[in-house]
């Protein structure tokens, strides 16, 4: 009986239902390592499912996803100053800006699941000023 009673215990515990994440990315005018016009993290790594809001915590910042794997519904952008969150459920990266700031390298990814398989559509996006070695950088990091 004890030994049905640990059988079952561990069924529960290795059935048990695994739970979204929520990242929280802030769209900062300075980071705490010197950089300026950024989100706080370059790159963010979730699974499949999970959901990133980003925090405005200085005016005039926003969130526009530019490149996404297929299957990706692209929202349109966010309104500048506005909170806003956006649950991921396609494998892939992820290429968003600050439409304001672009051109200053306000620019991040996302991995979704750990899938880089459109690694080459997202460094054929054509990406502006500061953007464009940021871009590349961040691809590189991968």
């Amino acid at each position: 009986m004890k030994k049905l009673i640990s059988i079952m215990a561990l069924i529960g515990l290795l059935s048990s239902p695994a739970f979204a994440e929520d990242t929280t990315v802030e769209m900062l005018n300075k980071r705490d390592d010197g950089a300026k016009m950024v989100y706080s993290e370059d790159i963010t790594r979730i699974d499949v499912g999970d959901t990133i809001t980003w925090i405005p915590t200085a005016k005039g910042h926003n969130v526009e996803i530019v490149a996404a794997p297929e299957g990706f519904d692209i929202p349109k952008k966010s309104k500048n100053n506005k909170e806003v969150s956006i649950t991921f459920d396609v494998p892939g990266i992820y290429y968003y800006q600050c439409t304001p700031h672009k051109s200053m390298g306000m620019i991040a990814l996302i991995v979704v699941g750990e899938d880089t398989s459109n690694k080459d559509a997202i460094a054929k996006v054509k990406a502006v000023g500061k953007s464009k070695k940021k871009l590349k950088a961040l691809l590189g990091e991968l």
